[in-house]
């Protein structure tokens, strides 16, 4: 794509885009070129919606690629070749409303066990503990614990927005034995050199490693912590409203979600056909 290429990328840090978003948009501006052997401003509304077409049809992306696809040629028409009108008429993907994958906090506390090292199991608490997203648990600094009020800053989060979650006392305890042990940079958790975040891809391998040896066979990843932060939250009788300012999210239905992946939640409530006064089966496992 050459110079058009630099200008979406100029455009999208202009836009406050995180690094990743900006590489992944640019993948696919690339393939969608590559594809037609084109260049984008050569190109319109038929090209697009062929180009994604066969993505779907016969590469057979998911709906969560499709949506990054879509959102890729969306920028690269609206905002960097100033041609909206070539991107209007393609179809957001419907989305599938799937539950995610919990873990108990038994589970929670075997797999953060089994972890080795000391850093990965730290930032593996920060995510569980304060319902961090990989990248922002990653880009941890000192100067977001806050423990004299007793809160974690979460800085540029997802949407660019900045937040306070729980900073918890168990966390803090090791943070501080860590910190006098690993004497980190900047970053609390460094990459290869103390100069650089340790990188998201890094981290899923530790996880994974982790998941095996703590012998949990549900099809789990990093994520799945800060499912099971907010889950275990409701569990515990934290209104939805808190929850959802200690997660970020924008709109209280997406919160909402974590109401239907909580097996106790779901417990308290009595089947319509048990009477009244029947008392509540235990559950064996």
């Amino acid at each position: 794509m050459g110079q058009l290429r630099d200008r979406m990328a100029a455009d999208l840090q202009l836009a406050g885009y995180t690094e990743s978003t900006a590489k992944k948009y640019l993948f696919h501006a690339h393939a969608f070129a590559k594809h037609f052997m084109r260049s984008p401003a050569e190109m319109g509304e038929p090209q697009v919606l062929e180009f994604v077409l066969h993505r779907v049809r016969d590469d057979g992306v998911g709906r969560s690629t499709q949506t990054q696809i879509r959102a890729a040629l969306t920028f690269l028409y609206a905002k960097t070749l100033l041609r909206p009108i070539a991107v209007a008429s393609l179809p957001v993907p419907k989305r599938r409303k799937r539950l995610p994958e919990i873990l108990s906090k038994d589970e929670v506390a075997r797999l953060i066990s089994k972890t080795k090292s000391s850093k990965h199991r730290l930032l593996q608490m920060a995510m569980y503990s304060a319902g961090l997203r990989i990248h922002e648990a990653c880009r941890l600094c000192a100067e977001h614990i806050d423990s004299q009020r007793g809160v974690l800053r979460v800085q540029s989060g997802k949407g660019q927005r900045d937040r306070f979650t729980l900073l918890s006392d168990v966390f803090l305890a090791e943070l501080r034995a860590y910190w006098l042990e690993a004497r980190p940079g900047p970053w609390l958790f460094p990459g290869p050199t103390n100069d650089v975040p340790i990188t998201p891809s890094a981290v899923r391998k530790v996880f994974r490693k982790s998941v095996q040896l703590a012998g949990i066979k549900k099809q789990v990843s990093p994520h799945t912590l800060r499912h099971c932060f907010a889950t275990h939250l409701i569990e515990a009788g934290t209104s939805i409203t808190t929850v959802r300012v200690l997660m970020g999210h924008s709109q209280l239905r997406t919160t909402a979600l974590y109401e239907h992946t909580s097996a106790e939640h779901i417990a308290k409530t009595k089947s319509p056909l048990d009477p009244p006064t029947a008392p509540r089966a235990t559950p064996s496992s």
